[in-house]
């Protein structure tokens, strides 16, 4: 299993922080290329807007873009343009493990704005070769709890919420249990919760619409929520202001896109695409999904997908060529 996650990464749209690590390329990369990650295998990559964070199986976190640091004894990183939240060895010998949340330019000196430690029931949740699963963060190990950006910053979860996943949007969560049934909660003025209104809601709350089918995946967006059953059709609510839908759009100027593969492997993108992040060579919008042609020589197989935040990233690992694909916007 920890053999399938080494390859290459690769990087593509708004580039103006230099946040796509070595690209030197400018504001925008309208198709991908790879990056020049630290010289230990990445085994995960975390993007915000402005800087992105790269973690690799000896531990190392490294930031590029409007932050930068290097630190050592990480074992995953998760990146906003709020706080940068890191899960590291704690202080002294035998600390165990703690979860660290710091000002993204403090270049992790000093003190963390806020620190917990991690119980002794999340150890050992790693993957094979001791390295953390991917996408842990933001679900914390042993998916008892799980870390937001503003306050409460650590939130613990319903004993009774098995979670494999969860992804947070703009203003939502989306959490995916075991048993693969998809619940959500956060705000929902968008339809991003999948509830049919508009309303908030405070705890975790099943997709009724969704019973019975079983999901292998989900990913939030700002303001809309995606998820693939493990027959492999792809279920899409929320806002559509950029065709984030895939479903013909009044507007393409707002921020919103999303990703997608098929069964053969090839990676298809829509929705906003000022900067190039839709991997297309321009900078053109869609309401409609359009294949990134860039990978189609590569022959690579997607198995995992993911959607952009309000933070606007999406990581695809591919199989075949055991290769991952960084996009970013």
């Amino acid at each position: 299993m920890a053999e399938e996650r080494r390859g290459s990464w690769f990087g593509f749209g708004f580039c103006g922080f230099g946040q796509a690590l070595g690209s030197g390329r400018g504001r925008q990369v309208h198709s991908p290329e790879p990056l020049q990650t630290p010289g230990e295998d990445v085994c995960r990559v975390s993007a915000s807007w402005s800087y992105t964070a790269f973690v690799t199986r000896g531990g190392r976190l490294e930031l590029s873009g409007s932050a930068g640091c290097a630190a050592g004894g990480c074992r995953d990183a998760w990146a906003s343009e709020a706080l940068l939240v890191v899960l590291r060895a704690g202080p002294g010998r035998g600390a165990g493990t703690e979860l660290q949340a710091w000002a993204p330019g403090s270049a992790l000196s000093g003190e963390p704005l806020w620190a917990h430690t991690v119980g002794p029931e999340a150890e050992g949740e790693d993957a094979p070769g001791g390295e953390p699963r991917a996408g842990a963060l933001p679900l914390l190990p042993g998916a008892r709890a799980y870390v937001s950006p503003r306050p409460p910053f650590y939130s613990p979860l319903a004993p009774e919420l098995r979670a494999r996943r969860l992804e947070l949007g703009a203003e939502h969560a989306l959490l995916l249990d075991e048993a693969g049934q998809v619940f959500s909660w956060g705000q929902g003025r968008h339809g991003q919760l999948g509830h049919g209104t508009l309303e908030a809601e405070l705890e975790p709350r099943p997709l009724e619409a969704l019973q019975g089918v079983p999901m292998a995946e989900v990913a939030a967006g700002g303001w809309h929520s995606v998820c693939v059953s493990e027959t492999g059709d792809i279920y899409i609510w929320g806002w559509n202001e950029s065709g984030q839908l895939a479903l013909p759009s009044r507007s393409l100027a707002e921020v919103g896109k999303t990703a997608a593969g098929e069964g053969t492997g090839e990676l298809y993108t829509w929705g906003w695409g000022k900067y190039g992040q839709l991997g297309h060579e321009d900078t053109s919008s869609l309401d409609r999904p359009r294949r990134v042609e860039y990978f189609v020589d590569k022959r690579l197989q997607s198995f995992l997908f993911s959607t952009d935040q309000s933070n606007q990233k999406v990581i695809w690992p591919g199989r075949k060529k055991n290769q991952y694909i960084f996009l970013k916007g």
